[in-house]
Parts: C-alpha cells; structure tokens; sequence
C-alpha cells in the first residue's frame, strides 16, 4: 500500500471468536484502504466477514490482530473511551438500523451526536437536515418516519460532526427502489466533498455508484478493485 495518509487503512486485520473450544475465523488478514473523494463498495456472501469488517474499522470492534488507522492516527487496540472519542470526531456509522434514539425527534438525534465532540462544526443541524431532504421532518421521531426518511435520519446523525470517514452498512437493504438512490447519490456527494465512503452492500445499485469494488469472501478479500 501507498505511505500516503488514507483517510482509512486498515492492514493485516484478524478477528477471531471462541465459543468454549470452537474458534471461528471472521477477518483472515484483511487489508484495504479509502482515499478521501472516493467510494469504495465491499460486497460478497453473507458469513464473509463484511459486518466485522465494518466493526473494526468503525472502531466498534476490536480486531483479533492488525490495526485500523483514520488520517493516520490508529484507533484499534486502545481503551475504549479512546475509540469512541476518535470515532465521535472522525467516522461517521449508517447502520441498516439502531442509528436513532427513539424517544429523541430528528433534530435532537444529530445534537445528540454533537454533544459527543467538542466545538460546532460548520454546519448546522438545520442546513445538514436540509441536506439530507429532512427540513420539514426537524421534529418528527423516528416512529414517524418512513422507511427512506429513516435512512436519511440516519445519515444525518453519521454525519453530524462532519467525519473525515463515512462507513455504511447494508444503507439501503430495506429500501425501494427511489428512496435507495436518493440514499446512494447523498453518500456520493459526500465523497465529492472529500470524505472517504465505505459501503458494505448486497445492492447492485449502490456497486454501480462506487469507484472501486472489494469483494469478500471466508474473511479474506479475494479482490480490492484495483
């Protein structure tokens, strides 16, 4: 891999889980890496090692052996606290659900995101609310939103303290057809913004809008697009 700082890298990675004397190899030696502006889409069958994968590199996971590296600082293999600190100021997680707290209105889920950094990012939660086509749904909770709003939501708290690195996985699974490409062209544009994107997906549409495609299978990446 280059020494160029990546906006994420990850090199070597091994995850392994026991269960008394059974060991499941998740992640066998996965290295990749995102550049800032580009979208990188990881597919291959479930049991690969995709949400894993996802997990260590968000920093929600730690991995077995490896480490993960966002703008060059390492957040894998620290306390806790530690990683969740990087992780509030530099990625921002779409998850296919549990991205919202549901007693909080779409507004006070992204100022809730907010709170975990400390400063103001640039943009505010209403221009990024309108961004992400949710200015008239400021209030509502996310009972009260459709299935495409959700998403959207959901993206907007991703992306509340403006992450150098965006990770989603499986954006769009639930989905039709037009809130999908709505979700994908919004994580497009962050990339033309300069974020590196990195989308776990089983969704042909979301692999037509990435610049490289990682496929994975047996926790191992059989190809990295390159």
């Amino acid at each position: 891999m280059s020494t160029t700082v990546m906006a994420l890298q990850a090199r070597e990675l091994y995850r392994f889980f026991r269960a008394g004397e059974e060991e499941t190899q998740a992640l066998r030696g996965v290295s990749l890496c995102v550049r800032r502006g580009e979208t990188v889409a990881v597919v291959g069958p479930s049991g690969a090692g995709k949400s894993t994968l996802l997990g260590c590199l968000a920093g929600l996971d730690e991995p077995s052996g490896g480490d993960v590296r966002v703008d060059g600082v390492r957040i894998s293999h620290r306390p806790e606290a530690e990683r969740a600190r990087l992780r509030a100021r530099g990625i921002g997680v779409l998850l296919q659900s549990n991205n919202l707290v549901a007693h909080l209105s779409v507004t006070d889920n992204v100022r809730l995101a907010r709170s975990a950094v400390r400063g103001s990012p640039a943009v505010t939660v209403k221009d990024l609310l309108e961004q992400v086509g949710l200015a008239g749904r400021a209030r509502a909770l996310p009972r009260q939103l459709s299935g495409g709003e959700l998403a959207r939501a959901g993206l907007a708290v991703a992306l509340a303290n403006s992450p150098g690195v965006l990770l989603a996985d499986e954006p769009t699974g639930e989905l039709d057809g037009g809130s999908e490409r709505l979700v994908l062209e919004l994580l497009r544009s962050r990339a033309d913004d300069g974020c590196g994107v990195l989308i776990v997906t089983h969704s042909a549409e979301a692999v037509q809008v990435a610049d490289r495609v990682i496929t994975m299978a047996d926790g191992r990446v059989h190809d990295d697009g390159h």
